[in-house]
């Protein structure tokens, strides 16, 4: 199954899109929709306290850990 390897953020330090081990680069609403429909493994997703989806890391609360792929 596909996971993540890397990730791409704006100048904001925002992910705007992630980069897959088959070589992909996703999205972040892609990402969200794939993780929903467990084509991707090793992220989830998550409620905030507004209601929306977003995505954590498996068991580490960020994404500080992947490296930022250009």
């Amino acid at each position: 199954m596909e996971t993540i390897v890397g990730l791409h953020r704006n100048h904001f330090g925002e992910i705007i899109s992630f980069v897959t081990s088959e070589g992909r680069v996703i999205s972040y609403r892609k990402a969200l929709m794939e993780a929903e429909n467990g084509l991707i493994t090793g992220i989830q997703t998550e409620e905030d306290s507004e209601g929306n989806l977003t995505l954590s890391s498996g068991l580490q609360q960020s994404f500080d850990h992947y490296p930022n792929l250009f």
